[in-house]
């Protein structure tokens, strides 16, 4: 079965950090792209990044270019994202997705194209 499970979500305050994990199992990471998205109270959920696990090429929401790093080792079969510079705008609770295939990351992020959902987990940073 796959799985997927999100943690290192907590409360950090504007201008900080936090390291989200994304721990999988069940399948390759070699055949599949992993995507962070996550969803603010009331709002609808947006893409966040993503990499592909052939050939770790990545993509970013332009709300979170340049603060946020997506990364990922294949051996833990776990993805990273690094959160720096965090402002308020970025609560929300994060969920990480694996898709099988080999589009492109800006694809999976803007069509949600996911095959598999992890439970999400909370990041919240205070003003």
């Amino acid at each position: 079965d796959v799985q997927l499970q999100a943690f290192g979500g907590g409360l950090v305050q504007a201008g900080g950090s936090l390291r989200l994990s994304c721990a999988a199992s069940g399948f390759t990471f070699d055949d599949y792209a992993i995507g962070w998205f996550r969803q603010a109270p009331g709002k609808e959920r947006e893409g966040v990044s993503c990499i592909r696990g052939s050939d770790a090429s990545t993509y970013y929401a332009d709300s979170v270019k340049g603060r946020f790093t997506i990364s990922s080792d294949n051996a833990k079969n776990t993805v990273y994202l690094q959160m720096n510079s965090m402002k308020p705008e970025d609560t929300a609770v994060y969920y990480c997705a694996a898709a099988y295939g080999y589009y492109s990351p800006k694809y999976y992020l803007e069509t949600y194209g996911m095959d598999y959902w992890g439970k999400g987990t909370l990041v919240t940073v205070s003003s």
